[in-house]
């Protein structure tokens, strides 16, 4: 039983969208629907309107691997990757 949940669990890690390619992908400008096309729906994303600009910080975590995107007025300003190494 455990084998085949850890295949699973395997199998899904591969298919995940959350990785250093697709972080390459993402460019500046972007929009943050162009951004879930290529990443998937974040796994939380938290929005600010500060004197009438509004922006928002998305993370997708899968794993050891972990995306950060920060948008201003809708596009993409800041990304960062995080690989966490055992």
């Amino acid at each position: 039983m455990r084998t085949i949940a850890l295949a699973l669990l395997l199998a899904l890690a591969a298919c995940s969208k959350v990785n250093q390619e697709n972080f390459a992908k993402v460019q500046d400008g972007m929009t943050e629907e162009q951004v879930i096309a290529i990443l998937g729906k974040p796994t939380e994303s938290t929005s600010v309107n500060v004197l009438g600009v509004s922006g928002t910080a998305s993370r997708w975590v899968s794993g050891d691997t972990t995306i950060v995107v920060r948008f201003v007025g809708g596009k993409v300003a800041l990304k960062s990757l995080d690989l966490k190494t055992k």
